[in-house]
């Protein structure tokens, strides 16, 4: 038992490995970088890919090379493997600055918002207020575009006539689900042209109530550990800027 337990272990410490690694570099992960990192033999991790390709979290973007996380990869590795980080004072003085400028009208607080969220993630900031069915804000869509997954011409087209249709862009944003945070992942999203995105969304409050979404668009590899815990703050934020207007 303790043996299985132990393998069970470095099997997730495996892939979230692989899963970091595929984060900071945008490139397949070889056994051999994976090896160096754990002190094991390089066949040792190509036995455990291979096992966890079986059991889809990794896939061959080639017939040959290393691996890269599937959806599901992604999703076993926000629901159990993400080590959220605590934002650097910093960063949080830098949002609390950026998302208190001088503004009077919820319009404008919520523009600016978008903008803040682009700034602080890298990828796309949006912002939806429930009782403005029509209405959206966006910032950041060159920043998804700058990705190595949307090189290609056609991915480009389907993600920007996308974001240019609101009604759909709404629908998702502004889905119902419990807690304060959820993450799409790929399919999860339900848009072909978003297969190969991620959405991270999150509520804020106007008067003690849920009045609208905040969002994270990017690639599916995206930094969650940083993301999620930056926009549950963003959202703090807001709600409390909200409160003084």
């Amino acid at each position: 038992m303790v043996r299985n337990t132990d393998y069970s272990s470095r099997r997730k410490s495996v892939l979230s490995a692989a899963i970091n690694r595929h984060i900071k570099n945008a490139l397949p992960v070889a056994s051999d970088d994976i090896a160096r990192e754990f002190d094991l033999c390089s066949a040792t991790i190509r036995n455990i890919f291979s096992e966890l390709e079986e059991s889809g979290y990794l896939k061959h973007p080639y017939t040959s090379g290393g691996r890269i996380p599937t959806g599901k990869g992604y999703r076993y590795y926000v629901d159990f493997l993400v080590q959220q980080m605590e934002l650097i004072d910093e960063e949080k003085q830098h949002i609390v600055k950026d998302c208190k400028r001088k503004i009077r009208r919820l319009e404008d607080a919520l523009e600016n918002t978008s903008e803040v969220i682009s700034e602080i993630t890298h990828y796309a900031g949006i912002v939806s207020f429930l009782e403005w069915q029509d209405k959206i804000f966006y910032k950041g869509i060159s920043r998804i575009l700058d990705q190595p997954e949307f090189r290609d011409v056609d991915k480009i087209r389907m993600l920007v006539r996308l974001m240019e249709d609101k009604a759909r862009l709404l629908d998702i944003v502004n889905r119902d689900f419990t807690g304060k945070v959820r993450v799409y992942i790929g399919s999860e999203l339900g848009f072909p042209e978003m297969e190969n995105c991620s959405l991270i969304v999150s509520t804020y409050k106007l008067k003690n109530r849920p009045s609208g979404r905040l969002a994270v668009l990017g690639p599916m590899r995206m930094d969650y550990n940083h993301i999620i815990p930056a926009l549950e703050y963003i959202s703090d934020v807001l709600t409390d800027v909200l409160s003084t207007m």
